[in-house]
């Protein structure tokens, strides 16, 4: 059984799905990801797999109608694993080399742009989970692809700020905060393309952000050289966190791109990391007053802890041949 279900109070679409409750967990002995599994075979370098255990399709099902007050929908979608290595034991995203992370972003920019010809996809969320505390089910190194037939809640809200502030000031409101980023002492990290900063708003007490210096708004947008400079800070990104604590930072990482359908010259291509950890063996919970008001408190100066994630940058750069320079 696999349905939407509308929330009418925050006016946002809940994804139901029975085949989820099958998922293993951390199988010792196979893994589905490695080269010679019955999904993957031989010879590949990146992968874009049909998720076994998914919530949408575009076989899904009409729902049987509710009735009444409820509404119902057919979950109609695309959920894939992106496989980003065949190597089974790299640990994250900055153990792969430069070559290999370019090759999952032009990965990232093949499936959006096939996607965007999909008449039944509004939204494409590409996003990375990792570390057992965030619950990551399998260890082989893979982020995923939710093709979504609505714009999520949390997108649509940046939409509707984006699109007001460009109303009212004539302005990007992520060049804006860019702009500001630049003069203050959040930056951690740039490229050519890209800028890797603690944005002045944090929730999460070591959260970065990573923004494209030129205004595009899909990922199909970036040239080679651009492409390769997210590849770079990306490694840079995940290098940094997991040099934070000399120990595997636990986060996740979502994708924010326009929706594909329709004129959104007001938006910002940009990624967001949300590092779990708030000391070396403290987690950040999002407990009472997250959970229930979606209001964050900040355990700490946000300045000083992109200090921490400056040094930890420092670490790790010539290690992984960055490309561009800690600040």
């Amino acid at each position: 059984m696999r349905e939407l279900r509308y929330n009418p109070v925050l006016g946002q679409w809940v994804m139901v799905s029975a085949v989820r409750k099958k998922r293993p967990w951390r199988p010792k002995n196979f893994c589905p990801f490695c080269p010679g599994a019955e999904e993957t075979g031989y010879g590949w370098e990146v992968l874009l797999l049909p998720n076994k255990f998914a919530v949408l399709s575009f076989e899904a099902p009409k729902p049987e109608t509710e009735g009444g007050f409820y509404k119902k929908a057919r979950a109609l979608g695309q959920c894939s694993v992106i496989v980003e290595t065949p190597e089974h034991d790299l640990k994250d995203l900055d153990e792969l080399s430069l070559e290999q992370m370019t090759k999952v972003v032009e990965l990232w920019k093949g499936a959006t742009k096939e996607l965007k010809e999909n008449p039944h996809v509004s939204y494409v969320a590409i996003f990375r989970n990792k570390g057992e505390e965030i619950g990551v089910s399998l260890t082989h190194p893979h982020g995923q692809l939710y093709a979504l037939s609505f714009i999520p809640l949390k997108a649509r809200i940046k939409l509707d700020n984006a699109r007001r502030h460009y109303k009212r000031h004539g302005e990007c409101l992520f060049c804006r905060i860019l702009e500001e980023e630049l003069k203050g002492e959040r930056v951690i990290y740039e490229n050519e393309s890209f800028v890797l900063f603690m944005p002045f708003f944090a929730n999460w007490p070591y959260e970065v952000h990573i923004y494209p210096k030129r205004h595009v708004q899909w990922l199909i947008q970036l040239n080679w050289e651009e492409s390769r400079d997210l590849a770079d800070i990306v490694r840079v990104a995940t290098g940094t966190l997991n040099a934070l604590f000399d120990r595997g930072m636990p986060y996740v990482m979502n994708t924010y791109q326009a929706p594909l359908k329709g004129s959104y010259p007001f938006y910002h291509l940009h990624i967001e990391f949300y590092p779990l950890l708030r000391d070396k063996d403290k987690i950040k919970y999002a407990a009472g007053i997250e959970m229930g008001t979606w209001e964050f408190t900040y355990d700490g100066i946000p300045e000083e802890n992109a200090e921490k994630l400056r040094e930890a940058c420092r670490k790790i750069a010539c290690r992984i041949g960055a490309r561009g320079k800690c600040v």
